[in-house]
């Protein structure tokens, strides 16, 4: 099959261009003019009867007539100039003068026709001039009111324009997409329908006519649409969303008529629609009804996309992040058959996306991409761009001529926590009371079994945290038990109970810590059925799709019910406090050991805690508090989101401080 090339658009000619060189040519010859008919030479003006006088005194040798003015040569050297009668000859006038014939004889008188150039030009151009002028102008008026009344006309026409063949250097391919390999799958099978449709319709195969691709912000929608025009020898069209809806109703439609019109001359094609969400809401949520222009706008898609009127070899690709807002009718079989999920990056697909995006920057032998795979749980291929990213700002910064894992780990705690604020200064009786909190968060994590690895702990303040526990897993989480987020109240109680046990008082530094705890402690009982109550969750959460993250919830419990509930999340908290004390007095040697080394060096590594808390078993049981309450598993405060982490398989997300 032979490959499609575009045709090249005809270039429109630019009239105020054109204008600005006509102009330029009437400079030139209003200069032109000047030239010819001024003098080059500055010559003293005398009147007639002085010229009369000087040729009877026998000092005029020569007189030059050109039209109405005398050149003088006199014999003694110089030029002069007068001005004459047109109407009679030299002769005669000089006649009249009182000039004998015998002086005239010695005077030679020389008659000077103009050239034909400064002729015509003198002629004919101060009565043209004016009429090109006017000319000019009533093109350039005619020209201004087409281009608006085309404007007015096109203004329901679709901007979009087909993408032929890319260069070779910006070309995107599948090959440039680390990971997310069921998702190429899916569209490698539309590229190879529009190469070779016969392959297909030869078995009775149908292709879908829509393709949504679904995934959270950053996991590479945009990206994988690109590399379908990249692999697709077939015209490429590119619109966002919001680009249909305009102030004026009905230009939403028109749009989507004309883009579609557009796309079938060039069947077959792709049509990408970035952002679907933002015109195929569901409809009746917002305001005016059927008269609403969005509304209007998604039924011409509806329309458009599986009508009376279909065109097999016309595929639509969407992407959007938000599928529960989008109008049942989109996602019906007929228009979105096929809808591909793009989830964040396993470890393995993540170490995937960093050698892509470390292809053109110089690495330190020493570093080890699997090692940072590890240390970036949650990440999504936008975040690890923006890494690696900043790790080459941190090696240029040092002036070093690699990048090596100093500016990778650097990198990392950046784009999780934010810059450090090193202009944050804790006095010395802070910085003791931040050491004994982290020191207190990482401890329990240490001691309490099922907890991933504490890896960094520092009190340098970043971003808005004045310091912060890093724990990150061995391997990708997707379901998290009861036990681990029993274990995790604990943990993130552990800087609250570490302060209070040592200086009988508690600050503001846990506050955080706090309302974290609460919320995690409410959503075992409310959402995850693993509180007393059994198998049964509270509350019915609807979102509002007119008011966009907006959640509606409504109580379908009594408030004698929600006063248990409140008592269930108290208990759940006291144990997990009473849990954090009895690690910290149980260790309370190393625990304040690991608090002054944190002092003294602001930041600890992974290897040096694993060899300060060295003596004290990983993992260590300890006695369970409260009636039926689990042996618990602490996970360290290092997920950002840890209190809506769900029951189900969900990727695990990315650590913060504690």
């Amino acid at each position: 099959m032979a490959r499609f090339r575009l045709p090249r658009p005809e270039e429109t000619p630019n009239f105020s261009r054109r204008l600005g060189t006509v102009f330029i040519v009437l400079a030139i010859l209003a200069g032109v003019i000047a030239m010819y008919g001024a003098p080059v030479e500055e010559i003293p003006v005398i009147p007639l009867t002085e010229v009369a006088q000087k040729i009877t005194a026998g000092e005029i040798s020569k007189v030059s007539v050109q039209e109405d003015a005398l050149i003088l040569e006199r014999t003694k050297g110089g030029k002069l100039r007068a001005i004459r009668e047109v109407d009679s000859s030299i002769t005669e006038s000089l006649r009249n003068l009182g000039v004998s014939e015998d002086a005239l004889r010695n005077v030679t008188i020389e008659v000077k026709r103009p050239s034909g150039v400064g002729f015509w030009l003198m002629t004919l151009l101060p009565s043209l001039l004016p009429f090109v002028l006017f000319a000019l102008f009533m093109m350039f008026m005619i020209r201004s009111a087409t281009a608006a009344s085309n404007r007015a006309i096109g203004f329901g026409q679709v901007r979009a324009k087909p993408v032929g063949e890319l260069p070779p250097k910006k070309k995107v391919t599948f090959r440039d997409v680390a990971g997310s390999h069921e998702a190429k799958e899916e569209l490698m099978e539309v590229v190879e329908f529009l190469k070779h449709p016969q392959k297909f319709t030869a078995l009775g195969a149908r292709i879908p006519k829509g393709v949504l691709l679904v995934g959270p912000p950053g996991t590479g929608k945009t990206l994988l649409a690109k590399a379908v025009a990249g692999e697709a020898s077939v015209p490429f069209f590119h619109m966002s969303g919001s680009e249909f809806v305009e102030m004026f109703v009905g230009v939403g439609a028109s749009r989507v008529r004309s883009l579609f019109a557009k796309a079938k001359r060039y069947a077959p094609a792709i049509v990408f629609v970035d952002e679907l969400d933002a015109v195929g809401r569901m409809r009746g949520a917002g305001l005016g009804g059927g008269h609403d222009e969005r509304e209007q706008t998604l039924n011409q898609i509806l329309v458009e996309m599986d009508g009376f009127d279909t065109e097999d070899r016309l595929i639509v690709i969407a992407a959007t992040n938000r599928p529960d807002v989008l109008d049942p009718a989109l996602l019906r079989p007929g228009r979105f058959d096929r809808h591909v999920t793009l989830d964040m990056p396993d470890i393995n697909e993540r170490e995937e996306i960093l050698k892509v995006h470390v292809g053109q920057k110089p690495l330190a032998k020493t570093v080890n991409l699997r090692t940072v795979a590890e240390r970036t749980p949650g990440f999504s291929g936008a975040d690890l761009s923006n890494l690696i990213n900043e790790a080459a700002i941190f090696a240029a910064r040092r002036n070093k001529k690699t990048v090596g894992m100093p500016e990778l780990f650097d990198a990392i705690e950046k784009v999780i926590l934010g810059p450090e604020r090193k202009s944050h200064v804790f006095s010395q009786k802070e910085k003791e009371i931040a050491a004994t909190h982290e020191a207190g968060h990482a401890t329990v994590a240490y001691v309490l079994p099922h907890v991933d690895p504490v890896r960094k702990i520092s009190i340098v303040s970043r971003g808005r945290a004045g310091g912060f526990t890093l724990k990150l897993p061995d391997e990708d989480k997707h379901l998290h038990s009861r036990s681990e987020f029993l274990g995790e109240l604990a943990t993130l109680i552990g800087g609250y109970a570490a302060e209070s046990l040592r200086y009988g008082e508690i600050t503001t530094g846990a506050a955080n810590d706090l309302k974290r705890a609460t919320q995690l402690a409410r959503k075992i009982v409310t959402e995850y059925g693993m509180s007393r109550f059994g198998p049964i969750t509270f509350g019915e959460r609807e979102e509002m799709v007119f008011l966009g993250r907006d959640l509606l919830e409504h109580r379908n419990y009594s408030e004698a019910t929600a006063s248990k509930i409140d008592d269930e999340v108290q208990r759940l908290l006291q144990d997990a406090r009473a849990k954090a004390e009895e690690v910290l007095k149980t260790h309370r040697a190393k625990w304040e050991e690991v608090a002054q080394v944190l002092v003294e060096k602001e930041t600890i590594e992974q290897e040096e805690f694993q060899a300060l808390m060295e003596g004290v078993p990983r993992g260590e049981p300890l006695a369970a508090h409260g009636p039926e309450a689990p042996v618990p598993s602490a996970e360290a405060p290092t997920a950002p989101e840890v209190n809506q982490v769900p029951s189900g398989p969900q990727p695990e997300p990315k650590p913060a401080p504690a």
